[in-house]
């Protein structure tokens, strides 16, 4: 996913020389080739992130179509101020990466560690948020962030859990769910977003469920929750994210508007993480792991 992430970047810089990537002292291996196709439009803007979404917005604001890169637990966490004030308010056409996010930053902690970030962007008005789970959802969201002409938030997780899809996206549309997996209509339908979309296929491949790919969240289609909700009898969210601000969260407020179904949020709980290890072993931890996921859609079939 990242090296599908990397490839559109070098296409989208050598075609237009106003495309700046800018980066807080991070990802230098993944910009390799960036810096050897198009040196002059790199810049390391070194451990300073607001400074950085300051120097962005003042690119954008001349013609520059800004692309800035850091570890989501500081784009946009560290940011967020710079994003609503210097981009968001005047609607500025910077696409801000986010890399690392939920728990694959796994042995260094909670302040490398980004559960909140879908949750802290999801408040500023005029961006726009993606959530790739494979190579293909990431060609795709790159094309709508460099074609849209306002600010875009785009999360990358867990990039080496493999192919959702087995082909190119023809068609992607802003906000539209994409279904991965058909199951029993009598029984509930996953959604999913990012790298949990790979475990959610695999839990529906074992019970029979339908199974939803997320790639954006905000803005999310009410339709295509609704259709969703009426095909099968609940909704369960899955996010590496928390459950407070997220996919699920957003789900949930479109299904309180138009009740046509119960949801069951699952996602990070009310804490931080207060030992570290590998990123299954978090995930463990936090209840993300496939036979932890598996018994609370058991629960919740339970009560429906």
């Amino acid at each position: 996913m990242r090296e599908a992430f990397s490839k559109k970047l070098v296409q989208f810089a050598q075609n237009d020389p106003n495309v700046i990537l800018l980066t807080g002292d991070h990802g230098y291996s993944l910009f390799d080739d960036f810096r050897k196709a198009c040196p002059n439009q790199y810049i390391n803007a070194g451990i300073a992130e607001q400074n950085m979404m300051g120097v962005a917005a003042g690119l954008a604001r001349i013609g520059f179509r800004p692309f800035v890169y850091g570890l989501a637990a500081f784009i946009p966490v560290r940011t967020l101020e710079q994003i609503k004030i210097d981009i968001a308010h005047d609607n500025l056409p910077v696409v801000i990466l986010g890399d690392g996010a939920g728990f694959v930053y796994s042995h260094l902690g909670t302040s490398h560690q980004s559960n909140e970030d879908i949750a802290c962007i999801r408040g500023i008005p005029n961006i726009q948020i993606l959530s790739p789970a494979d190579r293909f959802e990431m060609q795709c969201c790159m094309d709508f962030a460099f074609s849209v002409n306002s600010p875009v938030y785009l999360r990358i997780g867990k990039s080496d859990k493999g192919d959702v899809h087995q082909r190119s996206i023809n068609k992607f549309k802003a906000g539209h769910l994409i279904k991965i997996l058909h199951g029993s209509s009598s029984k509930i339908g996953l959604i999913a977003t990012g790298s949990m979309v790979s475990t959610a296929l695999e839990v529906g491949k074992k019970k029979s469920l339908s199974v939803w790919s997320a790639p954006m969240i905000k803005p999310l289609s009410v339709t295509d929750i609704c259709s969703a909700a009426r095909e099968t009898s609940g909704l369960v969210t899955i996010e590496e994210h928390s459950v407070f601000g997220g996919l699920g969260s957003a789900v949930s407020e479109i299904t309180s508007q138009v009740p046509v179904t119960r949801v069951l949020r699952l996602g990070v709980l009310d804490k931080f993480s207060d030992v570290v290890g590998s990123h299954n072993y978090l995930l463990k931890l936090h209840c993300l792991d496939i036979e932890k996921i598996l018994n609370r859609i058991e629960e919740f079939e339970n009560v429906l």
